[in-house]
């Protein structure tokens, strides 16, 4: 005949979330590490994503500058050679009529020379324009690959050191919340959540909720000593155990990933 699980007490269940929460604050240390480190790489990498479509962007119109101005110096050698060849008709023409409109085609022709050339130096100026324009991107993007290349390398090595360990840790918050049930597990999320420091689960340090300054009254103390039910200070929102409870969980806790983190040497 199969035991009877033995129904958990409001003990077992503040040891259970003040374990889970001095893992918690194990990785949460490990990723203070870091800083803001991956963040940074994150930036530096948009902002390159950014400055290389710039950068397409612009060779793409230098390139259809070019593409304009041998398009004009093209059409100035058309026109060059309509004009050699109307100066050598004027040499048959019959008459007048036919010499002035062969002028007039010259004419036309010589505009046209004109024209293209004054093209050329307006597409040249803007060549030199988004030449000095391209030189400063290409040096702004050269200069963000080297912070990149600087940030990552020193973030793969932060990670490289504290990765198995992390992995360790979130292996034994994810086995230790399995042990929660469901509803104090919301509750002890949305507390972390919103704390800045991720601590939903205290001890009473000097009569107050540990990093607060607000006494807690003796009775309530009392109460929380007795580890009859779930209490939450009223103050700073967070749930409290004793400074003993907290105490002994607390070696227990560290004699346990003691023992998983060198299981990582061997």
């Amino acid at each position: 005949m199969a035991k009877t699980k033995k129904p958990l007490t409001a003990e077992d269940r503040l040891r259970a979330l003040y374990d889970l929460q001095l893992i918690d604050s194990r990785i949460d240390r490990i990723r203070v590490v870091r800083g803001e480190l991956p963040l940074e790489v994150e930036d530096l990498e948009n902002e390159i994503g950014g400055l290389k479509t710039r950068l397409e962007t612009m060779e793409e119109e230098n390139d259809n500058v070019s593409q304009r101005v041998a398009a004009y110096e093209m059409q100035i050698k058309e026109s060059q050679a309509l004009i050699e060849k109307y100066e050598d008709q004027k040499n048959n023409v019959r008459n007048n009529r036919e010499f002035e409109s062969l002028n007039k085609e010259v004419e036309y022709q010589t505009l046209e020379i004109e024209l293209c050339e004054k093209r050329i130096r307006e597409c040249k100026a803007q060549q030199v324009q988004k030449a000095e324009g391209l030189e400063n991107l290409r040096s702004k993007n050269t200069q963000r690959t080297a912070d990149l290349t600087a940030k990552q390398s020193e973030l793969d090595e932060i990670i490289a050191e504290t990765q198995a360990e992390e992995e360790v840790l979130l292996k034994q918050s994810d086995k230790m919340a399995k042990t929660i049930d469901e509803r104090l597990l919301r509750t002890y999320s949305r507390i972390r959540s919103a704390a800045k420091n991720g601590l939903a689960v205290v001890p009473i340090e000097r009569q107050a909720s540990a990093g607060t300054f607000i006494k807690i009254p003796p009775q309530r103390q009392i109460d929380i000593a007795q580890r009859k039910q779930i209490i939450v200070d009223e103050h700073s929102g967070r749930i409290l155990v004793d400074k003993e409870l907290a105490e002994e969980e607390k070696a227990r806790m560290d004699t346990i990933m003691d023992k998983e983190l060198k299981k990582l040497k061997n």
